[in-house]
């Protein structure tokens, strides 16, 4: 009987993606979660097959949860999913440890196959990831600027450049005004940018948002 837990903080989601995992293993057992801390909880208390988590929960982050994971359980393979396009995420996820990533848009016809896959211990991959995957590895050193964010500071970086505030940002990512203040001097020093205005204009010019 395979066990997978679904992490995600609307219930819907989690709802229709239990359905359509019923279809595929009808003797499965499912787990559900609404925030990265139940999640882990989860994960400690019980052994389990796959684990598939968002990426944007309220507080911490998928990424947070999946960089936990790897510690606890290296093996237990996590699949990341997120409304946000393959191309800004993708690659970050696969090189913090995850099993592969789905996007929200195409996750009907992408979820028991990726399933599938990191069940027998190999990578999800979708044909564009790959091709991004053999740009990178056949690129020189010369990467964008926002490579070089770390995971937090590039949620960080397109909420600015979103037009949010530091108090506005400190709220969703359950976070305080300072540490956010503190992320975006990371940043500005990191992408030599100087105002939420360059922000702005580098994400739209790389289509981040």
């Amino acid at each position: 009987m395979i066990r997978i837990l679904i992490a995600d903080d609307h219930a819907i989601v989690r709802k229709g993606m239990k359905q359509l995992l019923m279809e595929y293993y009808p003797f499965a057992s499912i787990g559900e979660v609404n925030d990265v801390e139940a999640l882990m909880a989860e994960v400690t208390k019980r052994e389990w097959d796959v684990i598939i988590c968002d990426m944007n929960m309220p507080g911490r982050s998928g990424l947070d949860a999946l960089l936990q994971i790897r510690e606890m359980a290296p093996k237990l393979p996590v699949l990341i999913m997120s409304m946000y396009p393959e191309d800004q995420y993708a690659l970050r996820v696969l090189k913090a440890g995850a099993s592969g990533y789905l996007g929200k848009e195409t996750i009907h016809e992408d979820l028991i196959k990726a399933v599938e896959t990191v069940r027998k211990g190999k990578k999800f991959i979708t044909p564009s990831i790959a091709e991004k995957l053999a740009d990178a590895v056949g690129t020189s050193s010369d990467h964008a600027l926002h490579e070089v964010l770390s995971d937090r500071e590039f949620d960080v970086f397109k909420l600015l450049a979103s037009g949010r505030s530091i108090s506005e940002i400190a709220t969703q990512l359950s976070l305080s005004s300072t540490t956010v203040s503190t992320y975006r001097s990371r940043i500005m020093g990191k992408m030599n940018l100087h105002s939420n205005a360059e922000f702005a204009r580098y994400a739209l010019e790389n289509n981040l948002i």
